[in-house]
């Protein structure tokens, strides 16, 4: 089963969710070579992160991504969990590193996919690991894809 589904529920930037669902679905099609997966993709704000970060993790305070493994076995070959993603943050953390908040959301979105295949980043070595693989994910899709387009800001001609 492929089964990808979208669900936008913060108001800090208007998003193109039609080029964000072609955008995962390249990375779990092409580049990571899933056939199968079930996964649902949260776009947050910051309060709604710091109440997952805090019920489900016990850290306060908001962060850029949780992921949420729902598979049942894992060499099973199937990707079935949730990624939350806060807005909020990827437009702060854009600003601290000289990025995009488009290209943050995409960063965000590989981090995600890499934990549900079972990469770590609790410790140094599979920390290291996992941030090249993220990197060159990264890199990637922003050749393919132009994430300046996912942006959906309405062009509004005023006094007509």
């Amino acid at each position: 089963m492929r089964l990808l589904r979208l669900f936008n529920r913060q108001k800090t930037r208007l998003l193109r969710l039609s080029l964000l669902r072609r955008m995962a679905i390249h990375l779990l099609e092409q580049s990571r070579a899933r056939r199968k997966y079930e996964l649902g993709v949260h776009l947050i704000g910051a309060f709604e992160m710091t109440e997952l970060n805090e019920t489900f993790l016990g850290h306060s305070g908001s962060t850029d991504v949780i992921t949420f493994n729902h598979q049942e076995t894992a060499d099973d070959g199937n990707l079935h969990g949730e990624i939350f993603i806060s807005v909020d943050d990827a437009v702060a953390q854009a600003g601290r590193f000289g990025a995009t908040w488009q290209s943050e959301i995409l960063r965000y979105l590989a981090h995600g996919i890499l934990h549900l295949e079972g990469y770590n980043d609790t410790e140094t070595g599979p920390r290291r690991a996992m941030k090249r693989e993220e990197n060159k994910l990264v890199k990637e899709l922003s050749r393919r894809f132009d994430l300046d387009k996912l942006d959906r800001v309405e062009n509004v001609s005023k006094g007509k």
